[in-house]
């Protein structure tokens, strides 16, 4: 929690400004030309964020101790290890991608199906990888700014980026007769893990950003053009 802190009141800093920030009217409709439903449905978002997703992490936080909970999400970023080789194959990164699949192999084994992070203990580091950003650096642009409910800022570049993501998951083409009750549970686990991560920056950003729903598009755009460009970006963003 105390390494998040400069990291939350920096945030809070760059978002407030942003949402005092005036924006040409014709430039902002190219940008968002969809805001009003884009505004309901990120506010319907909310509404069930604070109901259901906001309350369910803080017991998680409260109910499963730190170990725990560490062991649950190092276990998820190796479940997605494949998904982020493919697509540093795709971008050319030749030590990204040997890190990436170096990582899978001891995390794999040596770190108990993932639930320890043995890699970054051997000095090999980790990193997160899309096809959004794999399109991103192809030049694709993102395309009209999109939110969907449950799902959060998703333009069309990053829609099909997710689509083909899924296609990248080797888990994808797995099945028994348990299958759909693991992908509820990954799912159900992954939103738990990244709601729990994130619930001091999302606080931090609807106090101090004038306008909750701008600070969030703002940070958004800001966070995938930093991948894009191979700079380093803040992973623990609210998805909506």
């Amino acid at each position: 929690m105390k390494k998040r802190l400069p990291l939350i009141a920096a945030l809070a800093a760059s978002l407030a400004a942003a949402g005092c920030t005036t924006t040409d009217p014709q430039s902002l409709a190219q940008n968002d030309p969809f805001e009003p439903s884009n505004r309901a449905i990120f506010n319907f978002s909310i509404a069930v964020d604070k109901a259901v997703a906001q309350p369910a992490a803080r017991f998680y936080r409260a109910a499963v101790p730190e170990p725990a909970r560490q062991g649950v999400h190092n276990a998820l970023e190796n479940l997605n290890a494949p998904v982020v080789l493919v697509n540093d194959v795709l971008q050319g990164e030749g030590e990204k991608a040997v890190n990436t699949f170096g990582r899978f192999m001891v995390n794999s084994t040596v770190g108990l199906a993932g639930l320890i992070d043995v890699a970054t203990e051997f000095g090999i580091p980790g990193h997160a990888n899309d096809f959004g950003i794999t399109l991103g650096k192809g030049g694709v642009h993102e395309g009209s700014y999109l939110v969907l409910p449950f799902i959060g800022p998703k333009p069309p570049r990053d829609l099909l980026g997710n689509t083909v993501d899924i296609a990248f998951d080797p888990l994808t083409y797995i099945t028994w007769n348990n299958s759909t009750l693991y992908m509820m549970v990954r799912g159900g686990l992954t939103v738990l893990d990244k709601r729990e991560a994130t619930l001091e920056t999302v606080d931090s950003i609807e106090r101090t950003s004038i306008d909750f729903y701008a600070a969030t598009r703002s940070l958004y755009r800001q966070n995938r053009n930093a991948q894009i460009r191979g700079e380093a970006a803040n992973e623990d963003l609210p998805n909506f």
